[in-house]
């Protein structure tokens, strides 16, 4: 007999075996070509997994069936302001997720933004009042608090730092105030930078083609292990809907934030006191710097560490802390690794001559 017969009669007859102890309450794992006996308490449902394979399909629908508890819609209400000055609330969506069972769900700053009254919906239809924590507008991050009489479900926080392009990546939210939506794509990019609506920049940003549209903003993103790895947070779209370019904040950057949120209402920054840019080669060359690398200064905050340090307008940042400063975003990634309080070596340029200060950075105020 050939052996891919012989082959087809064997998988035939172990495939019966297993069906017939399968019903005996016994599983059996086919990998590597051995049986390898599980035991399965009575009661239980039983998995049987060839090859150690798992279809897309089954992977997707049990994580969804995992998470869909933790996932809540939040409707916000904020006041405006009609012709004759008259206050008018006007109703807006998102999305959020369980972190805690104690009732802290994270979500996005702009789903909250100057609510004035803040629900939440849970997947099996219970509104709640829901309490602002804190929000940190500089990462699009917030968490809000709901108490309930029942026990909820907190979802799984994964590592969005071992992230790599092309694995799987899974959507669940509201858009559109459709609830419980979930979208399934793959993580297409890493390491995107967004700007947040005050011009700080949010790094390590995960882009995916899983489609998210309004609403989804502040719902999780899951990889196949039902893991959260980012926030989602905004699209890409010249047609206000999803063209396969959505972007989410890493949770390691929201983990850290909602920690502080949680313990401190706010995030500790340390802060420098200045306004500045990148500076270009023709403003270069009217000040006398040689090389168009370094942070134009163009505002000191009055009373602020920079101006006590004697940094000016027009002086030409180059260097904090012993590191170069090639570009705005160095000098606001090299602040952010240094602790409020800490004196910090400053080099700068100014009227062609290279000069050095030093800087006691203090703690970013609240309304910057």
């Amino acid at each position: 007999m050939p052996d891919d017969r012989i082959n087809y009669l064997l998988v035939a007859v172990i495939s019966s075996a297993i069906t017939g102890l399968l019903i005996l309450g016994v599983g059996f794992v086919y990998m590597e070509g051995k049986l390898s006996k599980l035991e399965i308490p009575e009661g239980e449902t039983s998995v049987v997994v060839l090859n150690q394979t798992l279809d897309q399909e089954a992977v997707v629908t049990t994580i969804f069936n995992d998470v869909k508890d933790s996932v809540v819609h939040i409707t916000s209400v904020t006041l405006e302001r009609d012709f004759f000055m008259r206050p008018i609330p006007r109703e807006g969506t998102g999305s959020g997720f369980i972190i805690d069972e104690n009732g802290y769900i994270l979500t996005n700053n702009h789903v909250i933004k100057d609510a004035s009254e803040l629900t939440v919906t849970l997947s099996n239809g219970d509104t709640l009042a829901a309490e602002l924590v804190g929000a940190d507008p500089l990462t699009d991050i917030a968490v809000i608090k709901i108490e309930y009489d029942k026990k909820l479900k907190a979802v799984k926080l994964g590592d969005s730092d071992n992230l790599r392009p092309g694995q799987l990546a899974i959507a669940i939210g509201n858009p559109y105030r459709l609830d419980n939506t979930i979208t399934v794509g793959v993580i297409s990019a890493l390491n995107r930078t967004l700007e947040t609506e005050n011009n700080f920049p949010i790094h390590g940003v995960i882009q995916t083609d899983a489609a998210i549209n309004p609403g989804n903003s502040g719902g999780p993103l899951l990889n196949s292990k039902g893991e959260v790895i980012g926030v989602n947070t905004a699209i890409y779209s010249p047609i206000q809907g999803s063209v396969g370019i959505g972007f989410a904040i890493p949770i390691n950057t929201a983990k850290k934030v909602a920690a502080d949120l949680i313990e401190r209402g706010k995030v500790i920054r340390p802060w420098m006191g200045i306004t500045g840019r990148t500076i270009d080669e023709e403003t270069a060359a009217k000040l006398g710097v040689k090389e168009a690398k370094g942070v134009l200064v163009i505002d000191v905050v009055e009373g602020g560490p920079s101006e006590k340090a004697g940094l000016k307008v027009d002086d030409v940042i180059i260097e904090l802390a012993g590191i170069e400063v090639n570009t705005m975003d160095d000098l606001i990634q090299t602040i952010l690794k240094q602790e409020v309080g800490k004196t910090v070596p400053v080099k700068f340029i100014r009227n062609g001559k290279t000069m050095t200060t030093e800087v006691t950075l203090r703690e970013r105020p609240d309304n910057l």
